[in-house]
Order: C-alpha cells, then structure tokens, then sequence
C-alpha cells in the first residue's frame, strides 16, 4: 500500500492514473458515440453496407484520437507519431490505389443509388445482363438469368453505362411482325392492336403503337409498341409473340421467311478427270 502511495505521489504515477483516466472515460465516450451512430444511421434509410463502413471507420478514428490523447497525458512527443501514421498511411494508399478506387466507387454507388439490390441491370461496355443480389464496398454481385454469379469491381459500374431496366414503373414492349408483300396491311395492322388490347398486361391508358418500320427484303416489317407494368414486361412481350403467329396463321396473314431453291441440271456429258457422267 505504502509502495502504491508512493507511486502516485511521483509524476509518473500521476501520468500513469490520468492516463487510466482517460482510457476508461474514452472508452465509454466512444461507446456512447458509436451507439448514436448506429441509432442515426438506422434512421437514414443508407445502405447497410455503408452503414458497416462508417462504423468501423468511425472506431478507428475514435481510437486513434483516443491513442494520441493517452500518449500526451504521459508526454510521449505525438507528432512523430502522427508523421509515421502519414507516411504509412500514403504507402497503403499508393499499394492499394486499385482496391481504394473500387471503395471509392462503393461509397459512390451506396450515396448516389443507380442501383439498388433486386433490379435487373445491364453494364452495357461488358455485355452483363443481371439481377443484383448485394453491393460490397469492393464489389456488386449480380446474378444472370441462367442463374451465372458475377463479381463486378464498383469502379467499372462507376465509369460504364449501366441500364437499369427495374427503375422505373412501367416499361414499353416493343415486338416486330413481318408479313408478306401479297398481305393486307391495313387488316395485319387491326389484327396486332386487337392481340395488344386482348394482353392482359398491357396497360389500356397508355398509347399502343402500331405500323409500318420498314419495306424489308422478305417482307413488309409492321411495328407493336405497348406499354406494361415493369415485372409484367417479359410475360407481354411473350404473349404478344406467340399470339402474332397464332392470328395470323388463323387470319391467313402469311410471315416470310426464307426458302433455298435447289435446281438439278442435266450432267450428262460433263467430264471428271477420266470419268464422264451418262
């Protein structure tokens, strides 16, 4: 007891207790902090992902303010300490500059949201067509229709041109029909109308557009527009196909389509190296 008395009463002793001090009191200052954190950042309606980031790089700074502050109290010099943490600090960076672009490029995605967890997105630079299953600091997960996992670093999402085909609420259906030149327009193209009203998806208020595209080799190329409720697009655009060739077939509209002519000529008399054809 007399052994700790004395302690204290030196100028170490005293460092060392008000360095104790200031851990315990840190410590529950940082708990405090880190709880309203949490309770403010379950109310902001951000992503979850980003809600682990700034947690965690809230408890790091926390932490090092802390460290700094306990290392003062005892008189350690700080500001060699701080460069060190600088310099480190900048090596990481210039090591992982790929890595730091990809967490640049989440915080972008999970800030600014042009797309969000269960849209159907395609990175059109790359050909990727899928639906989004989770967004990491690092990376977006999707996954194709054929149920393929993509990995996608974010700073390709960040500067490519991303379609986001789930955003909005509604979407047009656009389907082609071909008919021959011998067909009657004007009947093929009430035809095509009527298979859009009759689409059980199609939305009634909405103008459906139907005409000619274009005078193609094999036929004339007649246009369907209708618009549908976004998770109904694939089922009209399916009904809509396969009802073109069901009424048509019944109306006696005929679809080209193309056809190899084989003509057999008569060889007699056409010589092969030492054989002739009789």
């Amino acid at each position: 007891m007399q052994r700790l008395e004395k302690l204290l009463e030196t100028t170490y002793g005293g460092m060392i207790v008000m360095a104790l001090g200031i851990l315990i009191v840190g410590l529950l200052v940082m708990k405090l902090l880190l709880y309203l954190s949490e309770r403010l950042l379950s109310k902001s309606g951000l992503d979850l992902a980003l809600h682990g980031f700034i947690l965690v790089s809230e408890k790091i700074l926390l932490w090092v303010i802390l460290i700094i502050i306990i290392l003062s109290a005892l008189n350690v010099p700080t500001v060699p300490l701080v460069t060190l943490l600088g310099a480190t600090g900048a090596a990481i960076a210039l090591a992982l500059r790929d890595s730091l672009s990809n967490v640049a490029a989440g915080l972008i995605i999970l800030f600014s949201k042009p797309i969000l967890k269960g849209e159907i997105v395609e990175i059109e630079e790359k050909k990727m067509l899928g639906i989004v299953d989770a967004i990491d600091l690092m990376t977006t997960h999707l996954h194709s229709f054929d149920n393929k996992k993509i990995t996608v670093p974010n700073s390709l999402i960040v500067n490519s041109v991303v379609l986001n085909y789930s955003r909005e609420p509604k979407r047009r259906v656009d389907c082609v029909a071909t008919i021959s030149y011998d067909a009657d327009i004007d009947k093929a193209k009430q035809l095509l109308l009527q298979i859009a009203i009759s689409c059980p998806g199609v939305l009634q208020n909405e103008e459906i557009i139907i005409g000619v595209n274009a005078l193609g080799e094999d036929g004339v190329v007649l246009d369907v527009k209708a618009w549908c409720p976004t998770d109904s697009y694939f089922d009209v655009k399916y009904y809509i196909e396969e009802h073109i060739k069901l009424t048509f077939d019944k109306s006696g509209i005929e679809i080209p389509y193309k056809k190899l002519d084989v003509n057999l000529r008569d060889m007699k008399g056409i010589t092969y190296g030492k054989e002739s054809l009789k």
